[in-house]
């Protein structure tokens, strides 16, 4: 898959250790490329997976200052020190396998190195806090800002698609059903509804953003019982520190948020997927309708240097077969025991990253594709054409029953196809030279209902609706 363009100069405003920084393990950094966007590479990295956690430590002890839970000295000591680059990653992972989670070995390297800048605010780190407060809260940094680069790319889908159904709205094509030639359509219609779909992943996305995110805080038992009477005073300002909503209570093992991103990303997964199938089907040798861009070096044969092969829709392919799984292990993951689980959370770890990868690598195929489509409309008028008039048997058989009724018609046009088949003849021909036909519609009629757009129904008012419904305004 190439580049999506949108990831050129990704990490420019970054740190340039975190550029470097070892990416998450949910993904093979030799395969990643392949499967998922340069930006929500960078989101998911280890490194910054690690300052969101940072930065919510930062937030809670800003807002236990404020709150004069804490003395306010000791709120800059703390925060000046989350900085991702002060920590051996690969030693916070190994004390991990000990500890149970990556929020212990953390908060004790936090404490250490806050020590060695003030002993006294060291006292504060993580105060009243637990690890699931850390990683939960991580987690949604990191969800969110993987939806903001999501919306981004979607945004650009969108308008592609949208461009081109604009511009292919009266260009024939075959409509498929079951593979097979079922009647015509405008490309246009087929356009329109990628935006259409794109656009509802995109309202999800929105929503998502908006209602679902929030701040994890409850302690150790989800009642802030070790911050008193402060408890929810420090929680609405620590949700102002990390602008995330402040939820009812915590949620430490009610896991419908989590549950609720799965399906929104598998669901966007999904469509760029049959997307994907639908580009990889016009670009077969037999069809060779519509292709994915061209460029050196992109889609060829390790022995055949003849071959174009739908690279971008295989790269949404593939991530679109992943997501589902990856979704369902985040379903299976809600069933947690009572204030705090032991496994099923854990699981969930590698396992949203991987699913806000593998969705962005099929929105960024599908961005690349959106961008860049290139269309044969005279080989689609070509494929028209190569059932011999068949494809117009419907369009005939309507016409006709408003002269002798449905079946009737339907039984003399079934007739006459298996005639055409048989003696190798357009069945415009076939259907001139029959009486019963002929003297029902005439010769100038048979032949205006041959004319593919002619027979198209109420597509161009789908078309308008399908693109008015991808207007943001």
């Amino acid at each position: 898959m190439q580049q999506n363009p949108a990831d050129k100069g990704i990490g420019s405003d970054r740190p340039e250790w975190l550029g470097r920084a070892q990416m998450s393990t949910s993904l093979s950094p030799l395969l990643a490329p392949m499967l998922s966007s340069a930006t929500m590479r960078a989101i998911c990295d280890d490194a910054a997976t690690l300052q969101n956690m940072l930065d919510f430590e930062a937030a809670l002890a800003r807002a236990e200052a404020a709150v004069g839970v804490i003395p306010a000295s000791a709120a800059k000591p703390i925060t000046i020190t989350c900085r991702a680059e002060s920590f051996d990653l690969a030693a916070l992972a190994e004390a991990a396998t000990r500890s149970g989670n990556l929020a212990i070995p953390l908060v004790k390297a936090l404490t250490a190195n806050v020590a060695k800048v003030d002993a006294e605010a060291a006292r504060y780190v993580h105060w009243g806090a637990t690890s699931q407060d850390v990683i939960d809260t991580g987690a949604m940094l990191g969800l969110r800002a993987g939806i903001d680069a999501l919306l981004t790319d979607i945004t650009r889908a969108i308008a592609g698609f949208a461009k081109l159904a604009h511009q292919h709205r009266h260009t024939p094509v075959v409509a498929r059903t079951w593979l097979q030639h079922a009647l015509p359509m405008p490309f246009g219609l087929k356009l329109a509804e990628y935006a259409a779909v794109l656009q509802r992943s995109k309202l999800r996305l929105q929503r998502l953003r908006g209602e679902t995110l929030a701040l994890q805080f409850g302690g150790a038992a989800g009642t802030l019982a070790a911050l008193g009477d402060n408890g929810l005073k420090v929680a609405e300002e620590l949700a102002k520190e990390l602008t995330l909503p402040l939820p009812d209570a915590p949620w430490h093992t009610h896991r419908d948020r989590i549950a609720e991103a799965a399906s929104v990303l598998a669901i966007l997964a999904g469509s760029c997927g049959k997307i994907a199938r639908d580009v990889s089907l016009l670009m077969q040798t037999d069809v060779r309708e519509a292709f994915e861009p061209s460029g050196e070096g992109r889609g060829g044969s390790s022995t055949m240097p003849h071959k174009r092969n739908p690279v971008a829709a295989a790269s949404a392919l593939a991530a679109a077969t992943m997501a589902p799984n990856l979704a369902a292990t985040i379903f299976a993951a809600q069933v947690q025991d009572h204030e705090r689980s032991a496994g099923p959370w854990h699981a969930e770890w590698p396992t949203l990253p991987t699913l806000m990868l593998v969705t962005s690598g099929a929105l960024a195929a599908i961005v690349d594709i959106a961008e860049g489509l290139e269309i044969d409309a005279v080989r689609m008028r070509s494929n028209l054409d190569a059932t011999h008039g068949l494809i117009m048997a419907e369009a005939v058989t309507f016409a006709l029953a408003q002269k002798i009724g449905k079946s009737d018609a339907h039984h003399l046009i079934e007739a006459a196809s298996k005639k055409a088949v048989k003696d190798k003849k357009h069945l415009r021909d076939v259907l001139t030279s029959d009486p019963k036909v002929a003297a029902q519609l005439g010769t100038e009629k048979i032949a205006e209902l041959f004319e593919p757009m002619a027979y198209q129904g109420a597509s161009q008012a789908l078309i308008d609706r399908l693109l008015a419904s991808t207007d943001d305004r």
